[in-house]
This record gives structure tokens, sequence and C-alpha cells, in this order.
């Protein structure tokens, strides 16, 4: 990939490709949620250069494992990008950032609120110099409100706007969920945020900020419970394995293993309930509508679980899947990884020591592809700043002064 005179990333021939071939993406983004943005931009073709502070990002030690001091917790999020480490905190660091945006179409970052505005690089600076950037501000409460300005964490997020509250059985309490949904979500939400403004900047020749808070996204997920609430007035409560508003719809025990039954309909309701031996609980009052076996919950429960203990768990779920219905065997990482449609998927992607999970958005002309495994601590650093006009005896002041990091400062 080469530049034009502004930095601008250029498609050079057939072997760069993408949706996003040609986009530039600027990446302040530490941790979880703003990594897991731009991989997805950069598995699509965006050329993303990870800016990391003189530490690096702080998941490069969250392992074991690792792989050469890097922790699997950074490789998972941070494939074709490249990295350069330069402080932000002196000025000719920000000094740096101003050269390496020129050209660019997207800035990202998750600075403490107020940050990059003390630094005199806030977006009401940058957009009079670069009028058509996308600024992506990332935090965790947003600048106002009581808890402005607060940082911002998935586990502590989540907590505070209900999930643990809904996540769990009553014997159990309130649980924390086992996937970082928060970080997660937020970086999709980044993402379709970002491609929104670039889509108007086509017609209005102009980019504009762009926030995403952990505690709004947090609250997006809380569906069905927050409707549940709004209508009825009750709070929700803990359902364990149970779906709060469809019966059945929860895990079950087999002869062989747990499984997840989905009926949301009164006809898959009567398919699995034809399948399991027992066709004449369709018509039972107690059973008929969906509203009357959410009454009736727990004695059709006790009917479904006598009859699932004597099947085998697998053959069951197949069985109803090849009928079209909604079911499927509890399985574990290694059982995932390893199982036949991962791998006629062609899930997992695999370039020189690197494995990882491909984007699950599959476009039919521009595929998404796996072009470098994540790289090193400011591993791109002279090549990046080489293509913005630095020359050798500018790059060798910077490294003196410490503003161009080239090894982990930890």
């Amino acid at each position: 990939m080469t530049r034009d005179s502004g930095g601008k990333s250029k498609k050079t021939d057939k072997g760069q490709h993408g949706a996003l071939a040609g986009v530039k993406v600027v990446d302040l983004t530490r941790v979880l949620g703003g990594p897991f943005a731009t991989q997805l931009l950069a598995d699509h073709g965006a050329d993303v250069i990870k800016l990391e502070p003189p530490a690096g990002d702080e998941v490069r030690d969250w392992g074991p494992p690792f792989h050469e001091e890097d922790a699997s917790y950074y490789i998972g999020i941070n494939r074709n990008k490249r990295s350069v480490g330069l402080d932000l905190g002196q000025q000719g660091g920000r000094d740096v950032l101003l050269r390496l945006l020129e050209g660019a179409d997207v800035l990202i970052e998750n600075f403490k609120p107020g940050s990059m505005e003390a630094w005199g690089i806030g977006y009401d600076t940058l957009k009079k110099k670069f009028p058509r950037l996308i600024y992506c501000k990332i935090s965790g409460f947003g600048s106002d409100g009581p808890l402005g300005g607060f940082p911002g964490y998935d586990g502590i997020v989540g907590a505070m706007t209900g999930h643990y509250s809904v996540n769990g059985s009553q014997e159990s309490g309130p649980m924390r969920l086992g996937l970082p949904v928060v970080d997660i979500s937020m970086g999709l939400y980044c993402v379709v945020g970002i491609l929104m403004a670039m889509h108007e900047r086509q017609t209005s020749g102009e980019g504009q900020a762009i926030e995403v808070t952990l505690y709004d996204s947090a609250l997006s997920l809380m569906h069905p419970h927050f409707p549940n609430y709004f209508l009825s007035g009750k709070t929700p409560q803990l359902t364990g394995n149970q779906h709060s508003n469809l019966v059945p719809y929860g895990m079950f025990d087999t002869k062989t293993c747990k499984i997840m039954i989905g009926a949301g309909n009164n006809r898959a309701f009567k398919k699995v309930a034809e399948v399991l031996g027992r066709p004449e609980i369709a018509d039972d009052p107690r059973f008929k509508t969906n509203g009357d076996r959410q009454k009736n919950r727990d004695a059709l429960n006790e009917i479904l679980e006598a009859k699932l203990k004597n099947v085998d768990g697998v053959t069951f779920s197949l069985e109803l899947l090849k009928a079209g219905l909604p079911c499927g065997p509890v399985l574990d990482t290694k059982q995932v990884l390893e199982s036949p449609h991962v791998k006629a998927r062609g899930s997992i992607i695999e370039k020189d020591w690197y494995k990882g999970i491909r984007t699950p958005v599959t476009l039919s002309r521009t595929p998404a592809r796996l072009k470098s495994a994540p790289p090193k601590f400011s591993q791109h650093a002279r090549e990046v700043l080489r293509e913005h006009g630095f020359d050798e005896a500018a790059m060798e002041k910077l490294a003196a002064a410490g503003v161009l990091v080239e090894k982990r400062r930890v």
C-alpha cells in the first residue's frame, strides 16, 4: 500500500482489497472495546495505525497465556494493524499525531474525557485543520451527568446497568456474565457510527464527532427486561437458565449432556412435544399458549425434564434442528472449536503462529482477510513515520527525545 501526498492510503494492486481499502484509521484506543472495533475495520481493508502509549496497550500483559510476551487477550483483538509507540504527553508526540492525521478518515480514542482537549487536540480543534475527519470518542459514562468523566470497565458498568440482576438463579443470586458483552457491543456501535458518518460525509463533505459510551451501550442490551418493566412496572427477577418471556425456552439435563431448547411459538412447542413422545401436552389447557405456559412453567418443566433425562442430548438436539426448531447441546470451548460446523464454515483463521476467529461479517465481492498477525509493540513505527515524511534524522531525534517509543516502558 502506498500513500498520496496527504498520507492517504491508496489501493495500489489487486492484492490490497476489502470494502474499506483506502480508508485510514488512527487508533488511540487500548484494552478491549476500541481495539475490537478497529480490528473489524482492519479485517475489511482499513489501514489501522495503532498508536500506543510508552507502556504499550496494557492488555499485552493480561495473561497467561502469552506468545512472545504478548497475552492472548491482546492477540485476540489486534490483528491486521500497525503499531507505533508514541508519547502524546509530550508536545513532540502531539505534533507527530497531527502529521499522521493528514489524509486520515477516522480518529478513535478512549482517553478519559477532557484529556485530548487538555492537550489541545480535541475534536473542536482538530476539525478546523481536518474538516473531513471522523472523530470517535469512547468513554465509560460520557462527560456529563452525575457519573460523567468517571472511568468505565465492562464488569462494573454491567453491574450498574442491571445485567447481573437478570443473570443467575434464585439460588446463585446475581452473577457476572462470562463474556465482556459491554465492551464488545460498544466496539460494534463504534463501527456502526463510523460507517454512518462516512456515508453521510459523501454528501456533506464534512466529518463529525461520534460519542459511544460503555454505559449507553450496556443500557441498550437490557432487552427484554427494560421493555418488560416499562409495560408492567414489575422489576425483572432472576430466572436462571430459563427465558423471562418464553416457555419452554431454557436449559435442560439429558442422559448425555445439557441442552438448550427454545420454543418461540405454539407451533414450535407442539413439535417439541411430538419429538419427546408427549404430543398431548400441546393440547393441555395449561400449556395451550405462551401465556398459559408462563403461568404453569414449573409443571411443564417437570414433564419435559422427566422425558429428557432418558434421551441422548446431541441426537435429540439435531432432530429438533432438522425439524426447523431451535435446540442445541451446551458445549465447552474445546468442543466448539473442534466442531464440524466451525471447520466447515472456515471460522478459524491462521497465519504463521497466529490463530483466531474470522470476522462474522461476510461480504461476497470484498471479503475480509487476515493480512498480518497482531503487531509487536511499535513494530511499524519507522515504517509509518517514513510514509508521513519523516526522514531518518528526524526519527532519530524523536527517539532520542522519548517521543518515538520503540521499546515498552514498563
